[in-house]
């Protein structure tokens, strides 16, 4: 990449005000081999939609952008790209005017995918145009090669005619369950589904019995939505299908089961956690998507941001003591452990980890499954990890005082740490150690830093909108500002003039206003003051004020400045915080 290209590029960001005059004079003298490396260190330190990069994409590569989610795509157009074709170039046809094609592109760089295109146009004499477009931009268009509903609903009509009249002996003496799993409407509903809920961005899905109905439904963005509703006579079948596909047994339908599978979509290995139940004449199941990213988030992807980011960033690269990550579950914090050990992961160290289960899959790291049932557990995965030469270990979770201790000695031995506590806040975490009987000395010694976060929705940016709050909300939210010291105030904000938003609703978001994630946090760095406070058996009060000299902020705190700043909505801060 050569010095005028990057100026072109940079100079577009900063006509679109993406950059400021610092950031744009750091990354001007840098040298970059390709723009996808160019790229990769642009989106780490400039703040920028998926929408805007394509648009600054679009610029650097001359051609033009287009943003494709919420158009509709006749059958024919999209059509002329095979679906298959389609997946595997990450490429879209989206308009025909005479003999003009329009396509949509994710990567401009991907010269084998316009060659495929335009081997199909000049068969029929079509002129190809690319546009740029984003990876939701494609995931918006790819689904209406065949909708959810209409996929599931052709299944169903074959379903109902094996199923429905049978719907009592489906599974008595004499019928051959197998047979039953392996039928083709079956197979295509759970696969229609899997599929879905990958390119609708859920965590887990929920297959459930209500009534006379299958209820499926998604969790996405930390919230359930009921997606299709099935008739129950499949329900027995979908739930013995995935069991199949888990090597579950399927005749046992009186104890949970747990299973893994794993399967490719859109070209890419996906794991699906499985979990059934059994509930009142019917299995319930769940399944958690696995879903390993391309890239590694950073912590400011992630929603670090000022002094908090600091400390994470300082304090990961210790090379040894405890980092220690606490929140409920589903707050991010295996996220988090990822990022972190994505950051970390170079060819001169040992990274090795205990987890239940096995998450991310990290190349270079090596990651261990622990097997309680086969006496595989965090405290004796633990001793054995020590004996294998590691300069950091990642311990899923401390759960018990067995693994405390053993944390905390490898910490003493050389070794850094990073692990997750289940507590709610990040001062409660040393009080719970103290009660998994964790010497105070040994932990003043050995702790670097705690950190707390809580999971919010962002704002739909494309239908963001200035919103007023009522009264008692605002003097609610003007105490808290009163107490944040200037240092821990970070983007451009004045806090004299708040402003809030929220999302409206739109075909982006699916009408919910919200799209994506970020943590709320708030860190503990332990100083020598705070050392000094642990070990002496840790006097509030005094670690308070001890707090207040690193410019400490709570997370209900973090997350009032990031709605501020347009990111989120005071109503997610209410949730998630309970202010």
């Amino acid at each position: 990449m050569t010095k005028q290209e990057l100026k072109k590029l940079l100079d577009f960001l900063k006509k679109q005000n993406f950059t400021g005059e610092d950031q744009y004079k750091e990354l001007s003298g840098k040298n970059y081999a390709s723009f996808p490396e160019a790229e990769k260190e642009i989106r780490r330190l400039v703040l920028v939609s998926d929408e805007d990069w394509a648009q600054a994409k679009a610029h650097f590569y001359d051609m033009e952008y287009v943003n494709l989610i919420g158009k509709k795509i006749e059958a024919d157009i999209l059509n002329i790209l095979p679906q298959d074709l389609s997946e595997n170039y990450k490429l879209v046809v989206f308009n025909k005017e005479s003999g003009n094609i329009e396509a949509g592109l994710v990567d401009p760089g991907n010269f084998k995918a316009m060659e495929a295109l335009n081997f199909l146009a000049r068969k029929k004499t079509y002129k190809v145009k690319y546009f740029i477009i984003t990876d939701d931009s494609y995931r918006a268009a790819a689904k209406q090669y065949e909708t959810l509903g209409e996929e599931v609903g052709e299944a169903l009509d074959t379903a109902e005619a094996i199923f429905a009249p049978k719907d009592e002996e489906l599974f008595e003496e004499g019928v051959d369950v197998k047979d039953v799993v392996k039928s083709a409407p079956v197979s295509k509903i759970v696969s229609v589904v899997l599929r879905h809920a990958i390119e609708g961005r859920a965590s887990d899905i929920h297959i459930e019995p209500v009534g006379a109905q299958s209820k499926v439904r998604y969790r996405i963005d930390g919230v359930l939505h009921t997606t299709i509703v099935l008739p129950i006579y499949v329900h027995s079948a979908l739930v013995s299908r995935i069991k199949v596909m888990a090597n579950l047994k399927i005749d046992e339908t009186r104890i949970p089961q747990d299973g893994r599978i794993r399967i490719k979509i859109h070209n890419k290995e996906i794991d699906f956690r499985i979990s059934t139940i059994p509930l009142m004449g019917q299995e319930k199941v769940v399944m958690r998507i696995l879903e390993t990213p391309d890239k590694a988030p950073t912590f400011a992807d992630l929603g670090f941001m000022g002094l908090q980011l600091k400390v994470v960033e300082k304090n990961i690269h210790k090379p040894n003591g405890l980092f220690l990550l606490t929140g409920p579950t589903g707050s991010g914090k295996s996220t988090t452990l990822f990022a972190a050990l994505s950051y970390l992961n170079e060819e001169e160290v040992n990274i090795a980890t205990l987890e239940d289960p096995v998450e991310y899959y990290i190349p270079g790291v090596n990651q261990s499954q622990i097997r309680p049932e086969v006496d595989f557990t965090f405290a004796s995965g633990l001793r054995a990890l020590l004996r294998q030469d590691p300069d950091i270990i990642m311990v899923g979770e401390i759960r018990d005082n067995e693994t405390a201790e053993l944390a905390i000695h490898a910490g003493l031995t050389g070794h850094s740490v990073l692990t997750t506590l289940h507590t709610n806040s990040a001062m409660g975490a040393i009080p719970r150690l103290f009660d998994m009987r964790v010497e105070p000395f040994l932990l003043s010694n050995t702790l670097n830093a705690v950190v707390a976060q809580r999971l919010v929705r962002k704002i739909c940016l494309k239908c963001k909108e200035q919103v007023e709050l009522p009264d008692d909300l605002k003097k609610h939210i003007k105490k808290r500002l009163e107490n944040i010291p200037k240092e821990a105030i970070y983007g451009d904000l004045d806090l004299n003039k708040n402003k809030f938003y929220k999302g409206k609703g739109c075909s982006t978001c699916g009408q919910t206003g919200y799209k994506g994630r970020l943590s709320i946090v708030e860190t503990i760095h332990v100083t020598r003051g705070i050392q000094a406070i642990v070990a002496k058996g840790f006097d509030r009060e005094a670690a308070e004020v001890e707090l207040e000299k690193q410019h400490f902020i709570t997370m209900e705190q973090d997350g009032i400045l990031k709605a501020l700043l347009g990111m989120t909505t005071i109503e997610e801060i209410m949730r998630v915080s309970k202010l």
